[in-house]
This record gives C-alpha cells, structure tokens and sequence, in this order.
C-alpha cells in the first residue's frame, strides 16, 4: 500500500502534535497525523477531571523543568497563553480561573479536543488512526520529489504503508499513563538519530510510603488540607491530600517533580505561621483545653488524633496548663516541619508528565528542528522540558507545537 508524498507527518495525535499539525496546515502544507491508538486526543480528554486545564494566565520559563533551563523561553514567546486563549475565545468554549491562574472549561474537555479538531479540518490536516510507525529511513531528495523521510506505517488490518514526507515532527508525548498511550518512542526515535537522552523518571506524580506512615495514612485516605511542602529547594503552598498509599494533591504533585527517592520531603502543617508560639498563646489564654482540642481548631480532627498518637501519646489527656513548653516547643516544630521519607512515587501508571527526554542541547529553541538533521522535530513531552502543575505542560504542547508547525 502506497500512500501519497506529504509534506509533513506528525507522529502523535496529542496535545503538541494537533497544534503542530494545524499551524503547518494553515501554511498550505499536507500534514498527516499518524496516531497510534483509536482516536486522537485521550490524555486532553481525561486532564483536568475532564473540564482540562488548558492553560495558566501566569506563564514564566521559571514554571518548567529542564536541564537547560532557557530552552523554553522562545517557544512561550512566540506561541503565549494569550494565542491559545484567543483561539479558546473563537470557538466560543466558556473557561474560568481557578486558583494560581488556572484556566479549565466550565463545561468539557471534549470541547478543546473538538476545537483543534475543527481547526484541523479546516486547514486539510488527514489524521490516520490505529497507525504505528514501523521504520523511519532519511532519503535524499530526487528528482524534485521534496521527500527527505521514508516511513512504513503498520495500518487497520496490519497493512504496511509506505509514507514518504519532507518533514517529520515526533510528537508521541513519553512514558506517563500508558493506558492513555504513553510510550518510549520517542526516545528510540531519538536514540536511532544520535540525540542524548536525559534520565526520565515520573512527575507530578502521588507519594508513597513503606514505614509507619502507611497505615497512618490509610487511616486519614480522603483528609486534605493546605500545607507548604518543600524539598529540593523548591516551595509549594498548596492542598496536600492523603490517600491509601501516601499522599497527593497538587502540593505533593508539584514537590514530586523535585523529589528523588532517599530524599525528605518537609511538611509546614501552619503554612510559616509559627506554631510554638500559638501553642503558648494557647497555653496562656486556653489553659483548660487539652493539645488536641487546640490544634482541631486549625487542623481536620482525623489528622490531630494520629499526630497525637505519634508525637505526644503520654499528654494525651493533659490540659495545655499542665504540659511543660518544652513539650510544646517539640510539638511547634513538628508541626512546621514535618519530616516525611517517601518508600517511593506511585510511578508512570498515574503520573502526569515525565521528568527527562530527549536533550534539547541539539534542538533549536525557534523551531524545535533537529540541528544536524533537516526536516525532523521533536515536541511536547517528549522534550527535556515538563512544566509545574496548573496548565503548563498543556502550555508547552501548544507552543512547542506552534513553533515547529511554522518551520515543519
């Protein structure tokens, strides 16, 4: 089966590579978008509790992680927050914020994939589905057919095509929810053109624990409440809730992408309200109130009972009166630093981004084009580049994709 020459195949039917697809579409290139599983779009379907964070009014170069820190300021200047908006507004798809500057769809995420969809119809993008790439070959240009890549493309039906294309934009996102499509393909494709690969691990992603605090909570699994989490000398205030593994919520989500096994994470259960103090204010104007009457004040009951048990079984039942400021001066410090060692994060099944990839230190920060190899692009996740939680990575497909669409 022999398809006809394109001008731009897109490997990856995601985020990055729909956008990718539609800005060298609108340029009156023929783009063909090969995907791998049944329908386009499963990770921008499911993302944001399915209403999608689509972006974040706050985007800064301080918000991704990447081995070369700089890499992403082009992209998120050419293709911002506010193109992607303005396209959103065009399509009359109702978004609201949410708290530090999230965008989310009031209705559904069906509405975003939809969208790019539409605008990839619009433009003649052809997306194929159940296709996977086999083989690519780079080819010389002959006889003025502008084909420097040769693909063969396992179809429905187990089919061999044979696709030839002037550009090709790997766009098949990385190892995080494989249920959803993630794979290391990229990294091979990566790997047979000679690019460096950066360690992956798994990002925003839950903690888990092996010691005590499993079963402490297991019992709390469904608590949350806002904390200041910190490791890797990064900051995070957030909600932090626990599960019957660890811990999650956004606050952890965001400090895992920081954490690497072995580390402590630390926990300010005041949020930098000095908590010593407000014991011994509470001491001197609550005297008759036991600990934990005091502390439920602030935090869910549920928590202030198993931090007794492990921190001050033996005053249980004392009044602040009677306990010793040292003992609250213990429990003060506790409070605003909580130490926990994770066993270990719940790994690729459920993390949101990976960490890691491809090394940008070959690939132009305008285009996303491959130096040494003319006409092939690398986008998206698939990049040393993941952003924070709120929007970002979403961000960086759009503009990443953007940017290579125009050169593609």
């Amino acid at each position: 089966m022999k398809l006809t020459n394109y001008d731009v195949v897109v490997l990856g039917g995601g985020a990055a590579g729909l956008m990718c697809a539609i800005t060298a579409g609108a340029r009156g290139r023929r783009v063909l978008v090969l995907e791998r599983s049944n329908k386009p779009g499963k990770k921008i379907l499911m993302s944001g509790g399915g209403r999608c964070n689509f972006t974040n009014l706050w985007v800064l170069p301080e918000n991704f992680i990447s081995s070369n820190p700089h890499f992403c300021k082009s992209a998120i200047s050419q293709y911002t927050q506010w193109d992607f908006i303005g396209l959103v507004e065009a399509h009359d798809i109702e978004y609201e914020e949410r708290s530090h500057g999230q965008l989310f769809c009031v209705d559904s995420a069906k509405q975003i994939l939809a969208m790019l969809l539409a605008e990839c119809a619009r433009v003649n993008v052809e997306i194929l589905n159940f296709a996977e790439l086999q083989e690519i070959t780079p080819v010389p240009e002959t006889n003025g057919i502008n084909a420097r890549y040769e693909l063969m493309v396992k179809v429905a039906g187990d089919e061999i095509a044979c696709i030839s294309a002037s550009s090709v934009v790997v766009a098949t996102g990385a190892l995080s929810i494989p249920t959803l499509g993630g794979s290391g393909q990229g990294y091979e494709l990566a790997t047979q053109f000679d690019l460096e690969l950066k360690p992956r691990r798994a990002g925003l992603v839950p903690l888990m624990f092996s010691d005590q605090l499993k079963s402490v909570c297991e019992r709390l699994s469904g608590t949350s409440l806002e904390v200041t989490i910190s490791c890797g000398g990064q900051t995070f205030t957030e909600s932090l809730l626990f599960t019957h593994r660890g811990i999650s919520g956004p606050a952890v989500l965001q400090i895992s992408s920081y954490w690497s096994p072995g580390e402590t994470v630390h926990v300010d259960l005041f949020n930098g309200l000095d908590a010593s103090m407000w014991l011994l204010e509470g001491k001197r104007d609550k005297g008759l109130l036991q600990i934990r009457s005091l502390l439920s004040q602030r935090l869910p009951r549920s928590l202030v009972d198993e931090l007794q048990a492990l921190w001050w079984p033996t005053a249980a039942g004392k009044r602040l009166a009677d306990c010793p400021n040292e003992l609250l001066n213990r429990i003060g410090t506790q409070l605003n630093n909580w130490q926990l060692k994770p066993s270990a994060s719940e790994g690729y099944r459920t993390a949101e981004v990976t960490l890691g990839g491809v090394a940008t230190d070959n690939i132009s920060s305008k285009s996303m084009e491959v130096r040494q190899q003319p006409g092939l692009f690398f986008i998206g996740e698939v990049l040393d580049v993941s952003g924070h939680l709120g929007g970002f990575n979403f961000q960086w497909a759009w503009s990443s994709g953007y940017c290579a669409g125009l050169s593609a």
